[in-house]
């Protein structure tokens, strides 16, 4: 809030965060500007839907899986969070997509969780993605399971609940 009424301009990517700065009192310098991530989410679902093969590669069916994504650093390098994670993971029993980040790779091996990981059944781990192919995973998951600011955003504008 101090950095808002320190600031000659401010761009907001929703109506609501242009309103919340008026009821501070801050009408000067505010832009509406959107929300790029979301715009981009919105532009490249169809090209996703065209070009990846990420589902049948995998033998997914559209709704049919939880979509995981874990790599901050409150739950990759702190072992108890991480190993509650995967242990979820566990309890939840649903079949886990799971693209592991690599520094969370490193961390699940370091914590020695690796059999943790490995006798999961309803896991099922695959290497980063890119950028169409997670568009895919997250427009069709029944669920997306994540940490990540990204994927938390995205999703809302491809209707998949966080």
């Amino acid at each position: 809030m101090l950095t808002d009424h320190c600031s000659d301009l401010l761009f907001c990517p929703t109506l609501t965060a242009a309103e919340n700065l008026g009821k501070e009192g801050i009408v000067r310098g505010v832009h509406l500007v959107g929300d790029t991530m979301f715009d981009a989410a919105l532009q490249f679902a169809d090209i996703a839907r065209d070009r990846s093969r990420i589902l049948p590669d995998l033998g997914l069916k559209p709704k049919g899986y939880l979509l995981a994504t874990i790599h901050r650093p409150y739950n990759t390098d702190v072992p108890g969070n991480l190993r509650s994670i995967l242990s979820a993971f566990r309890e939840i029993g649903e079949r886990i997509v799971f693209p592991i980040h690599p520094r969370t790779r490193q961390r699940i091996a370091e914590c020695g969780l690796d059999d943790l990981l490995a006798t999961t059944p309803n896991v099922q781990t695959i290497g980063p993605v890119g950028y169409l192919d997670m568009l895919m995973l997250e427009q069709n998951a029944r669920l997306i399971l994540t940490d990540s600011g990204e994927c938390r955003k995205k999703p809302t504008s491809l209707r998949c609940p966080v």
